[in-house]
């Protein structure tokens, strides 16, 4: 079997990458979600190795992506190495060329508990966990004070710039493709001020509700419940923080899934406001 040094050296990534990243994450038992791996490769950076066992140069051996918010945070996310390269150092040849191309830039990434052993080991360290709710979603019987509706070309603007008094980076180039990257998006508002905006993004199981940025919890349910399909299950990566929204949840026929938790490298924390963020976009995304 080949050792890390007979691989091909990291290469960037291409829209022609597509499919092999998505072969790759099948590999490792992940969903394809072909749709998710377009927008990632689009907006962000991707890091791969050519598997050298593939005659053509089409597998891929290992991939991660990074995805930039100017200067003050990038996140990385779907660090995959296949079946047959594992335990080889793939994934910490990966990490180290990321951390070597971002210069001292401040990092974040969510980790299984399978990668967080090295993340450490790079230096991240642990600032929180997202906990994952999943399922069809029982339509609340209380009405509530919010009102929500789909969002318009024209809240683009305004998205933005909550998104980034709440997030504390600015994610312009991605939150650019959200209206054509998700099937729908929703915004809240009081009088002409938006207070809220939620998107939902299919995978061939599910539907993903991120980014999810609300004034409060109410506001968050009503954007969540005006997303929810009868005929699709939804998917949610709830900061753990908020542990109003997640028992709503439950109690509304979401299941607990797994804790995956946040790391950070070259900061103490995530920038911005956590109270009013409810869910990343994705956890390869931030």
């Amino acid at each position: 079997m080949p050792t890390p040094l007979s691989l091909p050296p990291i290469r960037a990534l291409t829209m022609g990458d597509l499919m092999p990243c998505a072969n790759l994450a099948e590999d490792r038992g992940w969903a394809r979600e072909e749709h998710k791996w377009s927008l990632l490769l689009t907006a962000g950076t991707g890091y791969g190795i050519t598997d050298p066992e593939d005659p053509e140069g089409k597998r891929l051996a290992a991939a991660c992506v990074t995805t930039p918010y100017g200067s003050r945070l990038t996140a990385i996310g779907m660090l995959l190495v296949a079946q047959r390269h594992a335990r080889k150092g793939l994934g910490r040849r990966l990490m180290s060329h990321v951390l070597h191309k971002a210069d001292h830039a401040p990092l974040m990434l969510y980790a299984t508990p399978y990668g967080q052993p090295l993340y450490r080991q790079l230096g991240f360290t642990d600032v929180g966990a997202v906990e994952k709710l999943s399922g069809h979603l029982r339509p609340p019987v209380a009405a509530t004070h919010v009102t929500t509706r789909a969002a318009t070309a024209g809240d683009l603007p305004a998205i933005i710039r909550l998104d980034t008094e709440v997030s504390g980076v600015d994610r312009t180039p991605m939150l650019a493709r959200l209206p054509a990257f998700a099937d729908r998006l929703r915004v809240s508002e009081e009088g002409t001020v938006l207070t809220g905006y939620a998107a939902a993004w299919p995978t061939p199981e599910t539907d993903v509700v991120g980014p999810l940025i609300a004034h409060d919890t109410e506001t968050a349910k009503a954007l969540i419940t005006s997303l929810a399909k009868p005929s699709r299950p939804l998917r949610l990566h709830i900061d753990s923080r908020h542990q109003e929204l997640l028992d709503w949840g439950r109690e509304h026929g979401l299941d607990s899934g797994a804790l995956t938790t946040t790391m950070v490298h070259g900061l103490p924390d995530l920038p911005g406001d956590w109270k009013r963020r409810f869910t990343p976009l994705s956890l390869a995304t931030g």
